[in-house]
């Protein structure tokens, strides 16, 4: 007579019905993997194969002893065995089937991949998930939810970068750097396309150029009026920049006078500076002649003096030296304060030639 209980037997039975569905599944993974040359199922059917017949007499002997074990032993026993059921059944479905299984688990997978993407802001990454999880698992409501997010953060960001984008354009036209500010003003409308506060930032540009226009001609006009001659030249020469040949005809003659006069005046500083052999102011003065003015008799009578003056302007102790600089050169000098005031050029030129002359 047998010495097994109807409930060892039972447990018996019910772990060789698992076993022969587990070994049956791994050889269908292995077929199946087979048929599809996929090398990952082949693998899993092969290793099934060896593993089932491994594990199942050891399987049957904690069974039988199962008798012989404490309550909680043979609950776990149990669990056990219902998970390898479990597992088995998992295995015997179908790719699609385990899909449907498991869509609450990838939908999680999915919706920590889309939250990961708006906290770094790739959000046309995340509005490809955010379609997967729509059309794909049928969430639909919860895409929703996402999409709003996602546009939300999407435009916040463009914001902030347009306003960055315009805090530097201003401060290029605040620093008169038309052509800069023209190019950043291009980028801005590439960059931003659909952002409405690009519409007309090239004419804010253009704009912001005629109102400094303006402004300096105003300005211009009234320090010639009120007679501060190196204003009003220092102000011709950047109002020069701006203006085109018939806009600077009407000023030509107010232009001519304020170009002689400050011609002048450097003239009479020159000269002061050279009486007073105050070499390095002279030597300050001589370039600027030249510069300002290039193509008078003034500036050519400065340049043949000038080189000895920065000489005596660098060597220490000048103020000592002789009380001339060469023996042609201190005549030179008395000839360009004699010529300072004189005009060399023709009457009816341009405000442009005023000013470099």
């Amino acid at each position: 007579m047998s010495d097994e209980t109807p409930g060892r037997s039972s447990a018996t039975t019910v772990l060789v019905i698992v076993y022969a569905i587990l070994f049956a599944a791994a050889v269908g993974l292995a077929l199946l993997g087979e048929n599809r040359d996929d090398q990952a199922l082949r693998t899993a059917g092969l290793v099934g194969l060896v593993l089932v017949p491994a594990l199942a007499p050891l399987a049957i002997v904690v069974s039988r002893s199962r008798g012989e074990s404490s309550g909680p032993e043979s609950g776990q026993l149990d669990r056990l065995a219902e998970s390898m059921r479990a597992s088995a059944a998992q295995m015997a479905l179908s790719d699609d089937a385990r899909r449907v299984l498991n869509r609450r688990q990838e939908r999680d997978l999915l919706c920590r991949a889309i939250e990961d993407d708006i906290q770094t802001q790739e959000w046309d990454a995340a509005l490809i998930l955010v379609r997967e999880l729509a059309e794909r698992f049928g969430f639909r409501v919860e895409a929703e939810g996402f999409r709003q997010r996602i546009e939300h953060g999407r435009s916040a960001s463009i914001e902030q970068r347009v306003d960055e984008a315009f805090r530097t354009l201003d401060a290029m036209i605040v620093r008169g750097q038309w052509n800069e500010a023209r190019s950043q003003a291009e980028q801005i409308v590439r960059l931003f396309p659909e952002s409405p506060r690009t519409e007309g930032v090239r004419h804010r540009v253009e704009r912001a150029r005629s109102r400094y226009k303006g402004e300096l001609e105003r300005r211009f006009l009234h320090a010639a009026e009120n007679e501060r001659v190196d204003e009003a030249f220092e102000l011709l020469s950047e109002l020069d920049q701006y203006l085109t040949e018939a806009e600077a005809e009407p000023l030509g003659e107010l232009a001519r006078g304020v170009v002689g006069k400050a011609r002048q005046n450097l003239g009479v500083q020159f000269k002061l500076a050279v009486q007073d052999r105050d070499w390095s102011t002279a030597s300050v003065l001589g370039a600027r002649i030249i510069e300002s003015f290039p193509n008078t008799r003034m500036a050519d009578e400065v340049r043949q003096v000038i080189d000895e003056i920065r000489s005596r302007a660098a060597t220490a102790g000048f103020a000592e030296g002789g009380a001339v600089i060469t023996a042609g050169g201190i005549g030179e000098l008395h000839q360009v304060s004699e010529e300072t005031g004189s005009d060399d050029r023709a009457e009816g030129q341009p405000v442009a030639d005023d000013r470099a002359s």
